[in-house]
């Protein structure tokens, strides 16, 4: 089951979340309706290359990548969206394009777009297109240590 690793983390750490199961849906916009959450409190994680190592980049559901500003946060040349393709293998628990922002569990820098650093919660998807996890920003900020964009 996709969601394992994720709830073992968060259990671990004694971090209250709430599940939320909704109807299939693929885009940021279809899950935030299909969930009932907010656009701006849906976390969207986005993969990039920044000088060739993998790298998450989370942010609102209507945010688009700021690869210019990541590139200057990270003191990096290149930074690029990366295919789907390119880095499915490095998620074999998750359905494809539904990875949870935890780049922690998968070896991966994480970065996350200030706008969604304000909110109180966040809810992001939990492996599958099916599942979200809703909790307190500030709890995965705790787990994570992302970069602040």
């Amino acid at each position: 089951m996709p969601f394992s690793k994720l709830e073992h983390l968060l259990d671990a750490n004694h971090v209250r979340y709430t599940k939320i199961r909704h109807s299939p849906a693929y885009t940021a916009q279809e899950i935030a309706a299909a969930a009932h959450v907010p656009g701006r409190e849906l976390a969207k994680t986005v993969i990039v290359d920044i000088d060739g190592k993998l790298a998450m980049v989370v942010q609102t559901a209507s945010s688009k990548v700021p690869l210019g500003r990541v590139r200057s946060v990270a003191g990096a040349r290149d930074v690029h969206l990366v295919s789907e393709t390119e880095f499915r293998d490095r998620f074999p628990d998750c359905e494809p394009g539904a990875m949870p922002p935890f780049g922690n569990l998968y070896g991966m820098e994480v970065f996350v777009l200030e706008d969604l650093a304000e909110d109180e919660e966040i809810a992001f998807n939990a492996g599958t297109h099916t599942e979200l996890i809703r909790l307190k920003y500030r709890d995965f900020a705790n787990l994570v240590h992302p970069t602040i964009v």
